[in-house]
């Protein structure tokens, strides 16, 4: 039999990517979240980046009808409870991620194994709270989904081998590069980002450069394809001081304390592009 469907919870940015990529993949999608507007708001995401798709010809205008039909939304999270693979896609917050994977534990088979896409939650402090702690891994998807290749695939501390051979090989199935990391603050990715992101608001905070002038020599003379604070912006300020206190608090190291700037625009609600406000207007 093995995986034919999947349960996505969560319909924000990162999940309904994550919907997109399973079910353009033959996979049947159940995406679960509170409230029908979070879905609505997802599955018209997802219309859109399959007609970016079909106008690029790289799927056809039947293709498109084909994987929106894949894509069953509910707000009833005992639906999950027919999948064969479950990832959590919710908000980057220990607590919400906590309840939800002690809920999946009671609602899914034995056999499912539990994914988060988590950005730097500790996978062993989520596994610890199921009955099934070798069934759960980090599968962190990157932003935008459908186009992103990576996918860190992260073991926990009592993550089995055979769950991560089964979570490479449907990345494989997904058309994208797994690469393997160990569960610490951060993992790889967002252990080297983050700090740098943060660098760049302090510089602002200083008086050093101005956000424009900061970008600008990221792209100019590291060849970045955005410079860090527009980034931030894209990525949400919100979750950027989410993960610099997951680090700062999990590292125990003063060098990942978030700028004071960072906390004050979050606390103003300007969280970046998708509240209209961050470094730049939108």
């Amino acid at each position: 039999m093995g995986i034919q469907r999947v349960g996505v919870v969560g319909a924000g940015t990162m999940g309904n990517g994550i919907a997109h990529v399973f079910a353009r993949s033959e996979y049947r999608v159940v995406l679960c979240d509170i409230e029908q507007k979070y879905l609505e708001r997802g599955l018209a995401t997802i219309a859109t980046n399959l007609d970016r798709e079909a106008a690029k010809n790289k799927i056809t205008e039947a293709q498109k009808s084909e994987i929106l039909k894949r894509i069953e939304p509910t707000v009833d999270r005992s639906r999950l409870g027919g999948c064969d693979f479950v990832v959590e896609a919710a908000s980057e917050k220990l607590e919400i991620k906590s309840e939800l994977f002690r809920d999946l534990d009671r609602i899914c088979r034995p056999e499912v194994i539990l994914a988060s896409n988590t950005s730097s939650i500790s996978i062993t402090k989520l596994a610890a709270v199921t009955n099934r702690a070798q069934k759960v891994i980090g599968m962190h998807f990157f932003n935008p989904v459908p186009v992103m290749k990576l996918i860190e695939i992260v073991r926990g501390l009592a993550t089995s081998d055979e769950t991560f051979q089964t979570v490479r090989e449907l990345a494989l199935k997904l058309a994208k590069t797994p690469v393997e990391v160990n569960d610490a603050p951060g993992f790889v990715s967002n252990r080297v980002l983050m700090p740098l992101l943060n660098e760049a608001m302090y510089a602002v905070m200083e008086g050093v450069a101005t956000p424009e002038a900061v970008d600008e020599v990221f792209k100019l003379g590291m060849n970045h394809p955005m410079g860090p604070l527009t980034l931030a912006d894209f990525i949400g300020l919100d979750v950027c001081l989410d993960i610099m206190r997951v680090l700062h608090s999990g590292l125990g190291d003063p060098k990942y304390r978030p700028c004071p700037l960072l906390v004050k625009m979050v606390e103003a609600g300007w969280n970046g592009k998708k509240s209209g406000r961050g470094f730049y207007k939108y």
